[in-house]
């Protein structure tokens, strides 16, 4: 581009984002990396739109940048750079989404090129140390509290989240709005008799973000965000990343046998359901989870059995991988 061209249409830096998951001792874990603001260098004190003190410690999404001339596509870009730092090879990916609104990269702020990610989520199953510096596993709930259902309604929504996007309803004074605001609550939140999707986690995040209820959406000194209901924060923004993610896996599951990709091996149904449950946020009902399985005639018996299970000895079990050319839906979601 000339430089006339590059003001009229601007520039661009392409990053990649991975949101690396793993069931660890039965939860939901996302690889998170941990900075302080002077070690994002550009993106120095930036949450979102929110200024942070310099010895607090922001939470990102594993991310680097793409580059085209060493690689054919950025899914081998991600590859590459992902099995370096974590020293060991990815399996399942896909890519999420692209995300470039504006304002969204400090570097475009302060006057730099427009900053755009593309997300990709990936699969693992192991889940030992890694190169990269400051890499911890987070339970996914941490960012997202208001979406583990197993124990049933979380309490937090009732005491926290309804009442303050009640709150952001009636500061509408146009009917219009007011009414539109309404049903969007009650569809991503289940209200009036609506149901709950365990999909909706990006459309109930985004909700939450345009009503200022979480501190990503916040200007600096403000409540938002000082109570956990609000769930862990996330620099830029990644948590609105990792949204995306867990309803795209929630999604999965219901026709694609993505789960085997975090599961050993060998598993008794048992814990194939608490895999599943965990992913979800839901308890399912044991006896129609176990018959959904074999319907789909997606497991096979390995003829062993599994001591190490609090109780009495469980058969254990393998994904059945000829079930790929024999059905198209071959979930183990609730549906």
């Amino acid at each position: 581009m000339t430089s006339s061209e590059d003001q009229k249409y601007g520039q661009v830096v392409i990053d990649l984002n991975a949101v690396i998951v793993a069931i660890i001792e039965g939860q939901p874990k996302v690889l998170i990396v941990q900075h302080t603001p002077a070690s994002l260098n550009a993106f120095n004190q930036s949450i979102g739109n929110t200024s942070r003190p310099a010895d607090d410690i922001l939470e990102v999404l594993p991310f680097g940048p793409f580059y085209p001339l060493q690689h054919r596509t950025m899914e081998s870009s991600l590859r590459s750079w992902v099995e370096v730092q974590t020293e060991r090879e990815i399996g399942y990916v896909e890519q999420l989404y692209t995300f470039g609104d504006a304002g969204r990269d400090m570097r475009e702020i302060e006057g730099g090129p427009r900053g755009v990610s593309v997300g990709y989520l990936a699969l693992v199953q192991d889940t030992g140390p890694t190169t990269i510096k400051n890499a911890h596993w987070q339970d996914w709930y941490r960012y997202f509290p208001w979406e583990d259902w197993r124990s049933g309604k979380p309490a937090l929504l009732d005491a926290h989240v309804i009442p303050a996007l009640e709150q952001w309803i009636d500061q509408s004074s146009n009917p219009i709005q007011k009414k539109e605001r309404h049903e969007r609550t009650c569809i991503t939140f289940g209200l009036n008799n609506m149901p709950w999707n365990d999909e909706f986690v990006l459309e109930r995040y985004e909700l939450l973000f345009e009503a200022k209820v979480v501190l990503e959406a916040n200007q600096p000194n403000s409540d938002a965000g000082k109570n956990f209901y609000c769930g862990a924060a996330m620099a830029f923004d990644h948590r609105r990343i990792l949204a995306t993610a867990i309803g795209r896996l929630r999604g999965k599951l219901k026709y694609r046998p993505v789960i085997f990709e975090l599961i050993p091996p060998a598993f008794t149904l048992l814990k194939l359901q608490q895999v599943v449950e965990a992913l979800t946020g839901a308890r399912l009902h044991k006896q129609n989870f176990r018959r959904l399985v074999e319907k789909k005639g997606l497991v096979e018996a390995t003829g062993k059995m599994e001591e190490q299970t609090g109780g009495r000895p469980a058969s254990q079990f393998r994904f059945r991988r000829e079930v790929l050319t024999e059905r198209n839906a071959l979930g183990v979601g609730r549906k």
